[in-house]
């Protein structure tokens, strides 16, 4: 059984920062292209950042230079280090996993709140 767990949401000021870890179990965790997506109320859900099985590194233009994914291959885990954190960030966050052969799962999600 795949699980994806995310922890390290909450709520934190405008210019602090977070770190959300996934960790993933049920699966070859090395050979999965890993991401973060998004979802703000009434608003798509959309790709924050990915990382390849091989480090490759993706970023939506609106995090680019904040927030930094990395993966741990020997802990099954993908982190998103997210700092300078703004109001517009507020949404739940999703980790997401898609094998070599398209299959894909999703986990719970972790609420991230930015207010003053």
């Amino acid at each position: 059984q795949v699980q994806l767990v995310e922890s390290g949401g909450g709520l934190v000021q405008p210019g602090g920062s977070l770190r959300l870890s996934c960790a993933a179990s049920g699966i070859i965790f090395s050979i999965y292209g890993m991401g973060w997506y998004r979802q703000a109320p009434g608003k798509q859900r959309e790709l924050v950042a990915d990382i390849t099985s091989g480090g490759s590194t993706n970023y939506a233009d609106s995090v680019k230079g904040r927030f930094f994914i990395s993966r741990d291959n020997a802990k099954n885990t993908v982190y998103l280090q997210m700092n300078s954190l703004k109001p517009e960030d507020t949404a739940v966050y999703y980790c997401h996993a898609e094998a070599p052969s398209n299959s894909r799962y999703w986990g719970q999600g972790t609420q991230v709140t930015v207010s003053s």
